[in-house]
């Protein structure tokens, strides 16, 4: 396992996992209610695991753009291509298994020879989409990109460019870049491996095994209260409660039998939760329960203590996490006994922090 995927972040990337939270989709997701009418939120309760950071996974060079134009078009006379919807894994050279990328000569220009590892790290450096085009279709457009490149940093140098004041000053600038990205990548992969993010994990859940109760439970929903006392006498009378949800239920369970999985009391409406948690394993209720989504017949199968997610389920949120507090404690023991000030826009100094 490659910790924290540090061998593809930019140093942009791990900087950005000490300042940049936003909102993200998680799929920790313990049972099938959450698209149902009563649900209260989109994920169930998950313990202390938190909603994973996003970070920008992706930054182009201004050379990287050149036949961009190129690779469209060459991608869009694919219509089976350009209806893929991101499901389809990385595409790689048959070959590639038997090949060492490194030394493998796929062009020269005026001798210089640019390797195959050369190619496959512009087509790491795409769109997801574009990475996942075949290979013989990405394959000629990423290698007139690759020699085009070529050709404009030698005339650049014969121009003289390299020696200007300002293309220094983003040399140095580009060096420092990379040299702290790896420096930040090494400080993670020594701390972020998978037997430490297993060791979290242990005791994340220990600390969360008093996490309460959850139900396994099925429901009907119908529109009015007495559609709804009318299916209630037919349960009564032995009518099979999955079957009727298939017939009558106007939820989306309904086609797999009003099945809502296990859930917490917290992810439910109230007035649906406490008619869940009221019942006994068995149990239909009594009456219809009434929320804002209709009327509902519940039936409660199971109770039992919360189960945690699974390592492999946290184990992108774990390392996003870990990842961060390593690189907050490596920037803070930097921090320490230097001295540092500060100073705004218009030259005053800044009081510190």
């Amino acid at each position: 396992m490659q910790p924290a995927n540090a061998s593809c972040r930019s140093q942009g990337d791990l900087i950005g996992l000490l300042v940049v939270r936003q909102p993200c989709s998680r799929a920790i997701l313990q049972n099938k209610a959450r698209a149902e009418g009563p649900v209260k939120g989109a994920s169930m309760k998950d313990f202390r695991f938190r909603p994973v950071l996003c970070v920008p996974a992706l930054r182009l060079s201004v050379t990287a753009l050149l036949p961009a134009m190129a690779l469209s078009v060459a991608l869009s006379a694919f219509p089976a291509f350009a209806q893929q919807t991101g499901s389809t894994p990385e595409t790689k050279p048959v070959e590639q298994a038997a090949i060492d990328p490194a030394t493998t000569v796929v062009a020269t220009v005026d001798g210089a020879p640019i390797y195959l590892s050369e190619i496959l790290l512009q087509i790491q450096q795409l769109p997801q989409q574009y990475q996942q085009a075949p290979m013989e279709q990405i394959y000629p457009p990423m290698l007139d990109r690759a020699i085009d490149s070529r050709l404009i940093a030698s005339a650049a140098r014969e121009a003289g460019i390299q020696d200007r004041d300002d293309v220094k000053a983003r040399v140095s600038q580009a060096e420092s870049d990379i040299i702290s990205e790896v420096y930040l990548t090494d400080k993670v992969k020594d701390s972020v491996d998978e037997d430490a993010l297993r060791k979290r994990y242990e005791e994340t859940i220990k600390e969360d095994a008093d996490a309460g109760e959850e139900v396994k439970a099925r429901h009907i929903l119908v529109a009015s209260e007495e559609d709804a006392k009318t299916i209630i006498e037919e349960l009564k009378n032995g009518a099979e409660f999955a079957k009727l949800a298939a017939e009558k239920s106007t939820g989306p369970s309904g086609a797999s039998g009003g099945d809502l999985g296990y859930f917490t009391a917290d992810a439910m409406v109230p007035a649906f939760s406490e008619a869940a948690f009221a019942l006994k394993p068995g149990e239909i209720t009594e009456a219809p329960v009434q929320t804002q989504f209709g009327w509902h017949i519940i039936k409660v199968e199971d109770r039992r203590a919360v189960q945690p997610p699974s390592f492999e389920q946290v184990q992108p949120q774990l390392t996003q996490d870990m990842t961060r507090e390593v690189l907050t404690k490596a920037v803070e023991e930097l921090r320490a006994g230097v001295d540092i000030k500060r100073y705004g826009p218009d030259g005053t100094e800044l009081q510190s922090k």
